[in-house]
């Protein structure tokens, strides 16, 4: 019986590391979490398939992707392109409008505040 359990456990684990092994490097991790932190506070407004949406509800739909693919994303880059950037389904991109700024896709946007956040980093 305790042979089965320890094996019972081991194969659970092994099922585990899949998930556990594959995201973005532990370097670039500070990354994503910032921006998904700038999505959550963001005033703009992000357009899925003509679905309009604030930022708090525009992270869970990203969140909920990054789960789905985080076996496919190796960079900070490989998650905007996954996660934030297009309809799975559709393929259509995401937009955002920020105020009176005209309309871009969510991958520009991130990708910029991605620069903008590493800019700030390399200068601390």
């Amino acid at each position: 019986m305790r042979i089965r359990t320890g094996l019972t456990l081991a194969l659970l684990l092994l099922g585990q590391l899949p998930s556990t092994l594959a995201d973005v490097p532990n370097g670039q991790r500070h990354e994503v979490e910032h921006l998904l932190n700038f999505i959550a506070n963001t005033d703009c407004i992000i357009d899925r398939n003509g679905s309009l949406h604030n930022g708090r509800d525009a992270l869970d739909h990203i969140n909920k992707k990054y789960a789905y693919f985080r076996d496919d994303i190796t960079s900070t880059e490989a998650f905007i392109e996954r996660s934030a950037s297009k309809s799975t389904f559709s393929g259509n991109s995401y937009t955002v409008r920020c105020g009176s700024e005209k309309v871009i896709t969510t991958q520009q946007w991130l990708l910029d505040e991605l620069v903008a956040y590493r800019s700030d980093k390399g200068r601390h």
